[in-house]
């Protein structure tokens, strides 16, 4: 369900500040987009998929972080499930640029809304995951674009940012790099 609230009472900001709930609520060109927290399976999947990656993102002089906006101004950020950033992208009020972005796709959600946000902001590649079946895109950037890449053969989807070559089978998601492995 979407619900478009022209003139949100203070109060009702607020409380969800106070309560936590803002966490995860974005800015779209000065519009707040209220977004629900995760979900059991999304949450755990994003997790699993974080402690596999991280270590191999820092090797690769990368900062990883879980669900921190990624700003281009200040009434415009999204704030992915993940992402992976070089440290000069690091601000006060979150990151100012990423190499890796990561969406777990809930059912509703703006997943593919972002991918244009994304793209100008300078985002080098983006994994969506379906937390349900393990499925996984990737979208890499082509000029000033992120457009889809197509799987090798077998299924392989490989993300160039972190070495990791990824393949859904048997509902889970098998990763491999130099020198090690996950399922997830």
């Amino acid at each position: 369900m979407k619900v478009l609230m022209l003139d949100p009472p203070q109060a009702m900001l607020d409380e969800r500040r106070r309560l936590g709930l803002d966490g995860r609520d974005e800015m779209w060109d000065g519009v707040l987009h209220m977004v629900p927290p995760p979900g059991g399976p999304h949450q755990r999947g994003s997790t699993d998929l974080m402690l596999a990656l991280g270590e191999l993102a820092k090797r690769r002089g990368l900062v990883p972080h879980m669900e921190t906006g990624l700003f281009r101004a200040t009434d415009d950020y999204r704030v992915p499930d993940q992402l992976y950033c070089r440290p000069e992208h690091l601000s006060e009020r979150g990151v100012e640029g990423a190499d890796l972005v990561v969406e777990f796709c809930s059912p509703g959600d703006e997943t593919y809304d972002k991918v244009e946000f994304y793209a100008a902001a300078g985002v080098r590649e983006m994994l969506v995951v379906h937390p349900g079946d393990r499925r996984v895109e990737v979208y890499r950037a082509v000029g000033n674009q992120l457009l889809p890449v197509q799987a090798a053969a077998g299924g392989m989807l490989g993300l160039g940012t972190l070495g990791v070559e990824l393949r859904t089978e048997g509902g889970a998601l098998h990763l491999s790099w130099d020198g090690g492995s996950a399922q997830i």
